[in-house]
């Protein structure tokens, strides 16, 4: 039987409904060093990724076409958007802007923000504030219009893993390296309330080391429900044994409503949480191998799970709501596709 062209295959197989249980990887995209999180832009074109070899790679997702975007002096994990731009900060501190469509970008702004690793950026829901946080225990709001200062936000005694913005665009929440989360008011600057995710790191007396912090959040589209994803029950924080888990809070009450975990065991960090519009909620990580979960936020075990063929580093949700890219530490990308092919 003749080989069916791609392009005729385009045309038959289209996605059928979607079905997290059904998961199935739909592309993989090659980079030569190890990947430490990426992102689908907010039209869906493109996906970015940080590298170890202080590269940020960017692929089109239907083409497949690969640009290196070079700027950066360290490792990239965090990176944002807003309108035209791609934020990306990196390990020596520094926050770097770039069109994010451009045939060849290169930096158009660079703000030295923090003393030490930028570990998460993200942009306001009305485009205008970028909140950064970092290895100096801080939290920062910049103007995206002009790069300057606006807020520094002090008070965690800790690094500071990860920052989010609620739907509202009224508050902010940071969580640190010892499970420690703030909301702060995003106006007047202020703290507001602090919430307990201290699962989510413990202190090897044998190492001397601690070990943890919130590795990935993100709140659901409605704002109720906050999700902080890292390790739990770390027995040894020298090679990171230890148990990937997801906290999710109660928005209104700010209480812990439920832990997430793996359905069967698995050794590793979770690196990244996505909520789905259907209500669903997905994570990623590594550890021995690679798993992706998918659960649902009342019940405490996963009810599905994808096997990955290596170390994931993150997750992102593609604007169509179908498909989830994750960056490994082979040098890949993987986009994994929720809705299955229907023939014909």
């Amino acid at each position: 039987m003749p080989a069916i062209p791609l392009d005729t295959l385009r045309e038959v197989i289209r996605p059928g409904p979607l079905d997290p249980v059904r998961t199935r990887l739909r592309r993989e995209l090659r980079h030569n060093s190890p990947l430490l999180g990426c992102r689908f832009d907010p039209s869906g074109r493109f996906v970015f990724a940080g590298a170890q070899d202080n590269t940020i790679q960017r692929w089109h997702v239907s083409s497949e076409r690969k640009t290196a975007l070079a700027g950066h002096r360290s490792w990239i994990r965090a990176l944002a958007f807003q309108s035209e731009w791609l934020i990306s900060g990196d390990y020596n501190g520094r926050i770097l802007f770039w069109r994010l469509d451009a045939d060849a970008p290169t930096p158009e702004r660079t703000i030295d923000a923090h003393a030490g690793w930028v570990r998460a950026l993200s942009v306001s829901p009305d485009g205008r504030l970028l909140a950064s946080c970092g290895n100096d225990n801080l939290v920062k709001l910049w103007s995206i219009s002009d790069g300057s200062l606006g807020r520094e936000l002090a008070g965690h005694q800790w690094h500071v893993y990860n920052v989010a913005f609620h739907p509202s665009g009224e508050f902010l929440v940071s969580g640190d390296l010892h499970g420690v989360l703030k909301q702060w008011h995003v106006g007047r600057g202020s703290e507001t309330r602090t919430m307990d995710c201290s699962v989510l790191f413990r202190y090897d007396p044998t190492f001397r080391a601690d070990h943890g912090g919130i590795r990935s959040m993100a709140f659901s589209p409605d704002g109720n429900l906050l999700a902080c994803t890292g390790i739990t029950n770390v027995t040894n924080a020298f090679a990171g044994v230890g148990n990937p888990a997801v906290v999710l809070f109660d928005w209104r009450t700010g209480n812990r409503s439920q832990v997430l975990r793996p359905q069967a065991n698995f050794q590793g960090t979770g690196w990244g949480v996505v909520f789905h519009p259907n209500g669903f909620i997905a994570g990623a990580g590594g550890g021995i191998g690679g798993q992706m979960w998918f659960w649902r936020p009342e019940q405490a075990n996963s009810f599905h799970m994808v096997a990955l063929p290596n170390n994931a580093r993150d997750l992102s949700l593609h604007p169509d709501g179908r498909r989830l890219a994750i960056p490994f530490f082979d040098g890949a990308v993987r986009i994994y596709d929720m809705a299955p092919p229907v023939i014909g």
